[in-house]
């Protein structure tokens, strides 16, 4: 598996932190309480995008990592919005670095699959930022597992290799599972894996009438909007109390105990909130556990859909 390592030497932490509220739902005094509260707990993987909070987010993050720059891992993502072209996921490249002050950031994700643009050439593109050192990672969002691989046959003939993928993985979102984190385990990527509280879903809070993305976000009402997620949202916390754990730090532990070793990105709008996430980082879920948590959800279909092969 690719091991993130920071310009001064040291590795990343099997866990980062997704700034996609920075500047949004958390204002910059808000933010930097979070930032210093993820370096206090060993963070030093942090990931933002171009199109986060109109630009808030990367204007933040690089205020905050000024100081101490060096010893981080700074991931940004470029193309979600972008018109079909190179020179547009160069742009927008060159904006993101700008908001950061950062000449190079270490990991450049494309943020989504894009049949409109030739993905030879948009590979090329970042093995030309690699080779010319401003970016020193290549990396995949939302990608299918068979894009990845088309996208890495690409990046191999060019010299260089996909290091990093970003799915969405949790307990009520699990078809990272199927292919993508297999994937990940044969290929020696890593997999930084998104959303592991389901869009706040398993935190509990829903279910006592509390309100956030999944109240306020037709997106993520619709993309959490299974009776059977709500179910097991509402189970969690029950088997949280029997564990004296806060369902948030079992929800991110679930998704840090598969096989594969994925990074989970946390994110939260307060350290409040942030908080019971953090305490995932020294909890060691016991396998009995993790097993009992997966019986909450349905297991996805084998990729050959040979679902008697599946026990």
């Amino acid at each position: 598996m690719t091991d993130l390592i920071s310009l001064d030497g040291t590795p990343a932490p099997r866990f980062a932190f997704g700034t996609m509220q920075f500047g949004g739902t958390a204002d910059e005094t808000a933010s930097r309480t979070i930032f210093d509260a993820c370096i206090d707990a060993g963070i030093t993987h942090f990931d933002t995008a171009n199109l986060y909070t109109g630009g808030a987010s990367e204007e933040i993050l690089g205020r905050l990592i000024a100081p101490m720059r060096e010893r981080l891992i700074i991931a940004t993502k470029i193309g979600y919005d972008a018109p079909d072209t190179v020179a547009a996921l160069r742009a927008q490249f060159d904006t993101s670095r700008t908001r950061m002050g950062l000449d190079a950031v270490d990991v450049l994700y494309l943020h989504r699959f894009n049949p409109n643009l030739a993905m030879d050439a948009q590979i090329e593109l970042l093995a030309e930022l690699q080779s010319s050192g401003q970016t020193r990672y290549l990396a995949l969002s939302n990608f299918a597992a068979w894009q990845v691989m088309k996208a890495q046959s690409i990046a191999q003939n060019l010299g260089t290799k996909i290091d990093v993928i970003q799915p969405m993985y949790s307990l009520v979102k699990r078809q990272a599972e199927v292919e993508l984190l297999p994937m990940c385990a044969s290929e020696g990527m890593l997999a930084a894996t998104y959303s592991p509280l389901g869009g706040g879903l398993l935190t509990g809070k829903y279910a006592k009438g509390g309100t956030g993305r999944l109240s306020e976000d037709h997106r993520y009402a619709a993309r959490y909007g299974l009776d059977w997620m709500h179910k097991a949202a509402e189970a969690l916390p029950e088997i949280a109390r029997e564990a004296n754990m806060h369902p948030a730090t079992l929800a991110v532990a679930w998704v840090a105990g598969h096989s594969s070793r994925p990074a989970p990105i946390l994110s939260a709008r307060s350290l409040e909130q942030l908080q019971p996430s953090l305490d995932a980082l020294s909890y060691e879920m016991p396998t009995d556990l993790r097993a009992q948590l997966s019986t909450l959800t349905p297991t996805p279909a084998p990729a050959t859909d040979r679902i008697e092969e599946n026990g």
